[in-house]
């Protein structure tokens, strides 16, 4: 089998570093990758998605897989099935639960899933009633797609109406934040939860948390994702058994009835409050670096799950999971998330530590080959990943690995996983 991923960051290279140990998949093709990619795959430039399929269609590609959110609001998918080609995610209108929050809150509202309260709007003096009647802290989100960063915690009233005269007037996020969704701030404990699905039957993968902020103890600005662990011990079997009831089907049976099924990858950023699940935000895709420590945990065909996914078949698909954790730690350039850094080398020191060997690895996210030798380029360079079979040794992996990896500036958190710790 051949396969296209779509993508360049950490989480398209995880998912080709799992396909790559199927001997069914023959073939890896990435639109773009990365300068580490290269290693095992082919990287074909084409941006253009209607060039892209040409591609996919001239080469025999059996399954495309897109990993990153823009290509599937654009409808990429759309393109690729109207060519007769099999891809892997949802539809340009399925993918709205992801390209806009107003459209995701107010679906959730219609199909009576559990959420936060709030209002959408795109008028300042509703927007300032609203936050009137809230208690502080209070959640202030853009509308459209701002690459993880369209939400603002405001501590005070006064920030949190700061931000949204900020969005509403293009100051902050451009287009997408035209307008806004303000919502009452949950107190609880947050969960990523990831189903795979085909617009009718679904697969739940393992609960995982992330880490947004870019410090330890979760201080200093948001970021794409500062780390990630899977499974999380913060969820049991009740609380799984909620969140496929109260949650995932309401949500694929309502988007059958939005005449938009969803397939792809249903990334649910959950919000726990005394035990009960509440919808923070949908995701259409998976999230980066959750993803890096899902496909390591996924001890049946890789390929499968996606391709099933694609062509209606879940339901026939037997998943298994390794009894392992696992703890992706993100090595960031100097100066994200606030600035572009200059191209650092990357020195990988031999790894002579056998179980270090056999237990981590490493997924390549913002880099590039100049000269034949490996350098940081982007904000979020890689993740170290290690697999235990305690949350503590995959941590201790995971960290030991970071050890072995020089560049330039290059910064990570000390404490991932601390939760669960």
């Amino acid at each position: 089998m051949k396969v296209l991923i779509v993508g360049s960051g950490g989480r398209e290279y995880s998912i080709g570093y799992a396909l790559r140990k199927e001997d069914k998949v023959k073939e890896i093709f990435y639109a773009p990758g990365n300068g580490a990619t290269s290693d095992f795959a082919k990287n074909i430039d084409i941006k253009d998605y209607n060039k892209l399929a040409e591609f996919a269609k001239e080469n025999g590609i059996d399954l495309t897989i897109v990993g990153p959110e823009a290509p599937l609001v654009d409808g990429i998918v759309d393109i690729f099935k109207k060519e007769g080609l099999t891809i892997f995610g949802p539809s340009k209108n399925a993918a709205r639960l992801e390209g806009s929050k107003v459209y995701m809150k107010n679906f959730l509202s219609k199909y009576n899933i559990p959420t936060a309260k709030y209002i959408e709007t795109n008028d300042k003096e509703e927007a300032f009633r609203f936050i009137d009647s809230l208690t502080p802290p209070i959640v202030v989100k853009a509308d459209g797609l701002c690459a993880g960063k369209g939400v603002i915690i405001a501590k005070e009233k006064e920030e949190a109406k700061e931000s949204v005269v900020d969005m509403l007037s293009g100051k902050k996020f451009a287009d997408a934040g035209k307008r806004v969704v303000i919502e009452e701030f949950l107190n609880g404990y947050e969960l990523s939860v990831f189903a795979i699905c085909d617009g009718e039957n679904y697969k739940v993968l393992p609960a995982a948390q992330d880490h947004k902020r870019l410090l330890d103890n979760d201080e200093g600005p948001n970021t794409g994702g500062m780390g990630a662990y899977a499974p999380t011990p913060l969820i049991d079997k009740e609380l799984y058994q909620k969140i496929e009831d109260r949650i995932i089907k309401p949500t694929l049976k309502g988007m059958q009835n939005e005449k938009a099924p969803f397939e792809g990858v249903l990334f649910i950023g959950l919000m726990i409050v005394d035990g009960e699940p509440y919808v923070l935000e949908y995701n259409v895709r998976f999230g980066d670096p959750e993803c890096e420590v899902l496909m390591p945990l996924i001890r049946s065909s890789v390929f499968d799950l996606f391709y099933k996914g694609a062509t209606k078949d879940l339901d026939s698909l037997n998943i298994e999971f390794y009894d392992k954790y696992a703890v992706g730690v993100v090595m960031a350039s100097e100066n994200y998330p606030y600035s572009s850094s200059k191209p650092a080398e990357i020195i990988i020191d031999e790894i002579v530590h056998e179980d270090l060997k056999k237990h981590s690895h490493i997924s390549f996210a913002g880099v590039s080959k100049i000269d034949g030798k490996l350098y940081a380029t982007g904000g979020r360079v890689l993740v170290c990943v290690g697999l235990g079979d305690s949350i503590r040794e995959a941590r201790d992996y995971a960290y030991m690995l970071c050890g072995q990896i020089h560049f330039a500036g290059k910064k990570f958190r000390k404490d991932i996983a601390y939760q669960a710790l």
